[in-house]
């Protein structure tokens, strides 16, 4: 059987002066509302640049096919995350369970702010994610729950840090988009956050005991 062919992903070029910039801007904001107003089933490369006000000819100059747009979409939602993360879980003026706790409070708030386009991109998702890029993308943000967990075990066995890893990163992304899928009072986030941190920190911290 051949190998299945690979869509491309990446963009076809970066936009380097003003007005391409501009362009690719407005592509990108469209994309979100369709995306968010449509769906992943009826996303089109016709009807992003229908919103965007542009004509198809200059959105494919930059994005070779609707799944270019939909992964450059999910990299800013990836890269956002990310900087999240590493903006909490990076704070040495805090303990790492206290980080912890902080990155499930705002995973659990972002999850449920931005619904729909998580949603929508979870469902294009079978459109890149086996893309080399999207691996590279997600391989970048363990890397940050990796160096917290070193710094939060770091008398535990490597597989043992990297089962943690992989159990709290499972829990936040899989409870986080069910919670997230009905509208949500401030209270109630902070409800489920509370109760989801002490589990992860409890788990963490009985792992240091058997360390």
């Amino acid at each position: 059987m051949s190998a299945r062919r690979q869509v491309p992903v990446s963009e076809r070029k970066a936009p380097q002066q003003a007005r391409a910039i501009r362009l690719v801007d407005a592509v990108l904001e469209a994309a979100l509302q369709v995306l968010a107003t449509e769906g992943a089933q009826r996303f089109t490369t016709e009807r992003v640049a229908e919103r965007a006000g542009v004509s198809v000819g200059s959105l494919y100059q930059y994005f070779p096919n609707k799944a270019a747009i939909l992964f450059r979409l999910q990299s800013d939602e990836w890269r956002r995350t990310a900087d999240l993360l590493r903006g909490i879980l990076e704070d040495q003026a805090r303990s790492p369970l206290d980080r912890l706790r902080a990155v499930v409070h705002a995973f659990v708030r972002s999850e449920c702010e931005e619904a729909d386009v998580r949603t929508a991109l979870g469902d294009a998702a079978p459109l890149y994610r086996n893309a080399p890029e999207a691996r590279e993308a997600w391989s970048a943000g363990a890397a940050i729950m990796q160096a917290f967990m070193q710094e939060a075990l770091p008398d535990a066995p490597g597989h043992q840090r990297a089962l943690a890893v992989d159990l709290i990163e499972a829990t936040l992304r899989r409870v986080g988009k069910e919670f997230s899928e009905q509208p949500r009072a401030s209270t109630e986030i902070d409800a489920w956050a509370d109760a989801m941190a002490d589990m992860l920190c409890a788990y963490v911290r009985s792992l240091a005991g058997q360390s």
